[in-house]
């Protein structure tokens, strides 16, 4: 008898399209689950994936401006996740970047979690997050501080309810080792390369993709690039917009959001893409090779899996590295690039991008899947 599948994740909304959601979407083409989340405004939407389809939800459905995203309600995320009833399932596949992977199972379930990110919010990025928050100073300081403490215990706590964890990458891989000292089978993202243009022949503009939020550094591009004089083409929304907006010289157009078309012709066109945030994978680097363009990116994180220096490899490099989140490094690195632009080959970008193609994830994953429900079926029925 095939077991049944439940799969969850933390939040389903038209504005959320990052790389989470688009695994999600993936393992939704080749296994039958029932899906569940923490919120849903996508099963009501026409143009997604998941129009009509049962979804099973939690009480934070119903909070205001819920639709905007949950991260506001965070003290509540934990147990919301914990209400969500799943016992009728055999199989648990959490795809969690915050809470989902602390469903509460029992010992006759088995429990894979592809992870993506250890809660960055109460790890890698606290510091970060109190000194941009109104909530990191004075005394709502101190409480945000517990509640980020006490958020770092249950996440902890919540990891041991995981059986086997999958991450997107080796720098995921040692983060989730680092803060909850499991180890983790790596399976890179699946990326969906045949919707983006190849293009041999580029414009003269640069281009950088991503939300814009502050540990992205979308601003320090922007100081570079005002710097250099050199055309910049800025795609993408988030809390920063204004401020790159202000910021923004001439030389350097600020879109906000875009369709994905958009993105896509931009992508295509661009002579190189730039990024200066370090990701646990970076999906959009990928895709940015892909098209045939290089990749300027920052020497961290999972760019150091995907992209290759074309000063180390003459003959196959996809980018080039900056050493530091500065101004200074990326305007040494667009210097350099200007000088090297002819010894990219773009056939090369396009090439790399092929190793992440989504039957790849599909046969690992699966295989993975496989090799662990066979392991757990002793376990589960024994004594």
């Amino acid at each position: 008898m095939e077991p049944k599948y439940a799969l969850v994740h933390e939040w389903l909304t038209p504005k959320a399209t990052g790389g989470s959601e688009l695994v999600v979407q993936e393992i939704l083409n080749f296994i039958n689950a029932d899906v569940f989340a923490l919120i849903d405004f996508e099963s009501t939407n026409p143009e997604s994936y998941l129009f009509n389809r049962a979804i099973g939800k939690t009480f934070l459905q119903h909070f205001p401006f819920a639709r905007n995203g949950v991260q506001k309600y965070l003290p509540f995320l934990p147990l919301a996740i914990e209400q969500l009833d799943l016992r009728d399932y055999d199989i648990i596949l959490s795809s969690s970047h915050a809470v989902a992977k602390g469903v509460l199972t029992s010992p006759q379930q088995l429990h894979i979690c592809y992870c993506h990110t250890p809660m960055r919010y109460a790890w890698d990025l606290t510091f970060d997050y109190l000194r941009s928050s109104k909530l990191g100073v004075g005394i709502p300081g101190l409480f945000t501080r517990y509640l980020l403490h006490k958020i770092r215990q249950w996440d902890v706590i919540s990891a041991n309810r995981v059986d086997y964890f999958i991450a997107n990458s080796q720098h995921t891989a040692r983060r989730i080792w680092r803060c909850y000292r499991r180890s983790a089978e790596v399976i890179y993202p699946p990326v969906n390369i045949d919707r983006f243009r190849f293009e041999p022949k580029k414009q003269d503009f640069y281009v950088t993709v991503c939300r814009l939020v502050s540990y992205k550094k979308i601003s320090v591009v922007v100081q570079a690039f005002n710097q250099l004089g050199l055309p910049l083409i800025v795609i993408g929304t988030g809390p920063e917009l204004k401020l790159i907006q202000q910021i923004a010289q001439p030389n350097v157009q600020v879109l906000g959001w875009q369709t994905a078309e958009v993105v896509e012709r931009y992508m295509a066109e661009a002579k190189a893409f730039v990024y200066a945030a370090c990701e646990d994978f970076g999906i959009a680097l990928v895709e940015a090779m892909a098209c045939g363009t290089p990749v300027i990116a920052y020497q961290a994180g999972g760019a150091l899996e995907t992209v290759t220096d074309i000063r180390q490899n003459p003959n196959s490099g996809t980018g080039l590295f900056f050493p530091s989140q500065t101004q200074e490094a990326i305007v040494a690195a667009v210097a350099a690039f200007e000088t090297m632009r002819g010894a990219f080959n773009p056939e090369m970008g396009r090439s790399r991008a092929a190793e992440f193609q989504p039957q790849i994830f599909q046969e690992r994953y699966l295989k993975f899947l496989a090799g662990c429900w066979q392991e757990f079926q002793p376990q589960k029925f024994s004594g």
